[in-house]
């Protein structure tokens, strides 16, 4: 089985990006595991013209369908996200927002296929949970509309610099060993 582990930030060394590094650490055991960087891949944003809900393709030619053609090979999905501005960022949204030849809500679309489990790792600098809640549910929503069930999801306040990682790296293990 594959898993695929997304970094939503576009730093690559940063606190998101230990963090992957610890859950594509940890699912090796179980998985063929590939970890991605949503700023090795270069898109546009979307241009609001519909027309891939007519033909359920994007008039962009990007590296948008690289990176889906990894959720359609991967069995799991792990999108770890940073706050923005107590939400995904703008990179991942652009993704998300480029996804629409994906989207359930409208015929024809594509599809990729069925049975992927989607989980989710939220962090961020403040204390309060709701944030990471909220980035969780952006997660969750996108899964939805992709036809992914969400499976699990972490939330990790007071982290800010990858060296604040480490003492909750039990925590984040844990949560790994509930991916199946």
């Amino acid at each position: 089985m594959k898993a695929l582990i997304i970094n939503c930030s576009p730093v690559k060394t940063g606190a998101t990006a230990e963090i992957v590094r610890l859950v594509s650490e940890r699912l090796s055991g179980k998985f063929d595991v590939k970890a991605v960087c949503i700023d090795d891949y270069d898109f546009s944003y979307c241009k609001g013209c519909r027309s891939c809900h007519a033909t359920a393709e994007c008039i962009q030619q990007d590296d948008v369908d690289l990176l889906m053609k990894e959720f359609e090979e991967a069995d799991v999905i792990v999108s770890v996200s940073p706050s923005y501005w107590a939400d995904i960022p703008g990179q991942f949204k652009a993704f998300i927002d480029r996804c629409t030849p994906w989207c359930n809500t409208h015929e024809p679309h594509k599809t990729i296929p069925s049975g992927k489990r989607g989980y989710s790792i939220a962090l961020r600098t403040g204390p309060s949970m709701r944030e990471c809640e909220r980035i969780i549910s952006s997660i969750e929503h996108f899964y939805g509309h992709l036809e992914i069930e969400s499976s699990g999801h972490l939330g990790l306040c007071s982290i800010e610099y990858r060296e604040q990682v480490e003492p909750r790296k039990q925590e984040i293990f844990d949560f790994c060993d509930s991916i199946s």
